[in-house]
């Protein structure tokens, strides 16, 4: 059985699970109607019964799935990355479970089948799933920033709404209450939840659950408001309560997101499709050019345009990287609680591996030591020193192992081609015929047939080949063509033995191991640099908390820490130690907390928190802080927009560059190359006339 033949066994079998999967799906929604009644009395227009029959068929596919155990692992990873957004309502978090994992799953399949159609090979399997995992990752994203984008927009109107039934009647939960009632599906869950948290028994720890599970910033600042105006009760300031403030400063940050999003989308939109366009157009452009200019056979089938290849596919990958981190939307990943068991740590029980983290670790005590264990503090990264060294230690054999594994497979793909490749005697264009391509493919065998008989060494003379050439097959043929066919098999036996692994390929295994021991490193520091933002996020958040409560009675410095530690996420754990030790010594507590944390904005704040202990009342420390916001506000626009420009012109560049390189790379250098290789022989020709 062949490669094809095997692909199309398979292909048939994922249509026919396909069509047992769909089947099911039917046979149990048909069920359902039969047991329910399919009843419904306000569904009388005929788009509600669709939408209901559809919403009903993604209940049934998601219960179906749960059955199938490949399947329900990957459904429950998904439901787990959308209940964020649909944390509360069932219903609602299955219907959008189900329709994303089909949507991802077809377009993922559907790609691979194309790929796989267009070249039927082992290798091409491999870019083929390679891609099918790209499409799958980028629809993920697409259905994941529409989902938090939705929740935004619909984080205003709920705001507007609180805003107007508490100028009303005053009261935060009636408020809250009656908002999530006019508010969007997606929103009024969590303003529902906030609700039954602010009137719970125990309130504070209610809404400590809704913060490790809240969506964005807005909404936990949104709740921590609301209780502190339920605690302490709103005061009138400058003609406006604390309460509407609040809500105001966190609507002006809503919707500048909201802008942020829509300008960064709108100028990168389409970006990662063009990206990833090559892969599917590599296949075409090399039968297109293999079918006008014959000799470019020499070059897609030669070691240099594999390594072509697989360097587009190096810069294909590369590009979509980059491009999924210029559209990173993700307000923050450092969510505290959800630690999971790493695979450094169970690598790092090995003896030997612990053996040669000690040799590689710094020593402890010396400043590089001390640099590498505040670097993975400040980007936040919840593993020990010993296991990022282990992270290291397996990129750097992986790398190498993967380069060494290529250069030697280059060689033997090269020998081969040099045995088994036809033997075209025609110019750079037009095509063979059937006759003259069995002509090349019998050349073929001839010089396979002449490089067996002088066991392929290269250590023979051009007398010796001419012999050989006789003897294996001398039959009907003149002492030109004898000649001729003994200098190219002269060449063949040079090029084959020369096809072994050098020095400088093993030399480039090694840089590519200290390459990849080094990106780990290179990576922390990249995301110490991308969390600066999102400190500068968290800092304006403690500052508009504490423009709230510093008016309030019985206020002190270790409540406004409480308060910051409920809201902080990549400040949490520093925050929460100074509460541990501040009863031992508030100044030693806070000076302590201005040590662990390197950012300069916070530093600010804790020299505040710190002139607030004995001397200075907190209202008065502050009393700056409204300024300091407006001031702080503005200059966040200018660095968002100034931002965005950036990463369009970036995005622009890192976008197009694969097609680039597929043009020129991959077919026009090539082919000014084959060029100049003919129009030599062609003037070697004219000589020797």
């Amino acid at each position: 059985m062949t490669t094809k033949d095997v692909l199309i066994y398979i292909f048939s079998v994922s249509l026919l699970l396909f069509a047992v999967l769909y089947g099911a799906i039917i046979f149990i929604q048909k069920r359902n109607r039969q047991e329910e009644g399919f009843s419904i009395g306000y569904e009388s227009d005929t788009s509600s019964q669709l939408r209901y029959k559809h919403r009903q068929w993604f209940q049934a596919a998601y219960i179906y799935a749960l059955r199938l155990p490949l399947l329900s692992s990957y459904v429950k990873r998904m439901r787990k990355k959308i209940s964020i957004i649909h944390p509360y309502d069932e219903i609602s978090l299955r219907y959008e479970t189900m329709k994303i994992t089909l949507a991802v799953a077809i377009s993922a399949g559907l790609t691979a089948v194309l790929l796989i159609w267009m070249n039927p090979g082992l290798g091409f399997i491999l870019v083929a799933l390679l891609a099918a995992i790209v499409i799958h990752d980028l629809m993920i994203d697409v259905f994941m920033n529409r989902l938090e984008r939705r929740l935004l927009v619909q984080s205003v109107e709920l705001f507007s709404n609180v805003r107007h039934h508490y100028q009303q009647h005053g009261m935060v939960e009636e408020s809250i209450y009656e908002g999530a009632e006019t508010a969007g599906h997606e929103i009024s869950i969590h303003a529902t939840r906030i609700y039954n948290a602010l009137i719970s028994q125990d309130p504070e720890e209610q809404l400590d659950r809704y913060y490790e599970t809240a969506p964005n910033r807005y909404l936990k600042a949104f709740a921590g408001i609301a209780h502190l105006v339920m605690e302490f009760g709103d005061h009138a300031k400058k003609n406006s309560s604390i309460f509407l403030q609040g809500l105001s400063g966190l609507t002006k940050e809503i919707q500048l997101e909201i802008l942020r999003r829509d300008k960064l989308d709108y100028l990168l939109k389409g970006l990662n499709i063009i990206a990833l366009a090559p892969v599917f157009f590599t296949k075409p452009i090399e039968n297109w050019a293999r079918a006008s200019f014959p000799a470019m056979d020499e070059f897609y089938m030669s070691k240099l345009g594999m390594i072509t290849k697989l360097s587009i596919y190096v810069v294909i990958i590369v590009a979509y990287t980059l491009l999924q981190k210029l559209q990173q939307n993700s307000e923050s990943d450092y969510r505290a609680g959800f630690d999971r068991a790493s695979w450094e740590e169970q690598l790092y029980r090995f003896k030997l591996l612990r053996i040669l983290v000690n040799v590689l670790m710094p020593i402890p005590g010396t400043p590089k030591h001390e640099w590498r264990i505040r670097l993975l503090k400040e980007s936040n990264t919840r593993l020990r020193l010993e296991w990022f060294y282990i992270r290291r230690i397996v990129s750097g054999v992986v790398a190498f192992s993967v380069v060494l594994t290529a250069c030697m497979y280059l060689h033997h793909s090269s020998k081969r081609q040099l045995l088994y490749a036809p033997v075209s005697q025609i110019s750079l264009f037009g095509k063979m015929n059937p006759e003259q391509e069995k002509e090349a493919y019998q050349r073929a065998e001839t010089d396979r047939a002449v490089m067996d008989y002088l066991n392929r060494s290269n250590e023979v003379s051009f007398d010796q080949v001419k012999e050989a050439v006789i003897t294996v097959d001398g039959k009907g043929i003149t002492q030109d063509q004898i000649s001729i066919t003994a200098e190219r098999v002269l060449s063949k036996l040079e090029r084959f033995n020369f096809e072994y692994l050098k020095w400088w390929e093993v030399l480039s295994s090694i840089m590519a191991a200290v390459i990849a021991f080094y990106f780990p490193l290179w990576t922390l520091i990249f995301h110490r640099k991308v969390r600066s933002l999102e400190m500068k996020h968290e800092v304006y958040q403690f500052q508009t908390v504490i423009s709230i409560i510093r008016g309030m009675e019985r206020i002190s410095v270790e409540g406004v820490l409480e308060w910051l530690s409920r809201f902080a996420v990549m400040f949490k754990v520093p925050i929460q130690k100074s509460l541990l030790h501040y009863e031992h010594g508030a100044e030693l507590a806070l000076q302590e907390l201005k040590n662990d944390i390197w950012f300069p904005d916070f530093q600010r704040l804790v020299d505040k928190l710190l002139l607030a202990v004995d001397k200075v009342p907190i209202r008065d420390v502050f009393d700056d802080l409204e300024g300091e916001m407006a001031f702080v506000f503005e200059q966040r626009k200018q660095e968002y927009e100034r931002m965005i420009d950036t990463k369009a012109a970036w995005g622009r560049m890192i976008g197009f560059a694969p097609m680039y390189g597929l043009i020129f790379m991959y077919l026009v250098i090539p082919l000014i190359g084959m060029s100049f290789t003919q129009m030599n022989a062609y003037y070697e020709q004219i000589q020797r006339l």
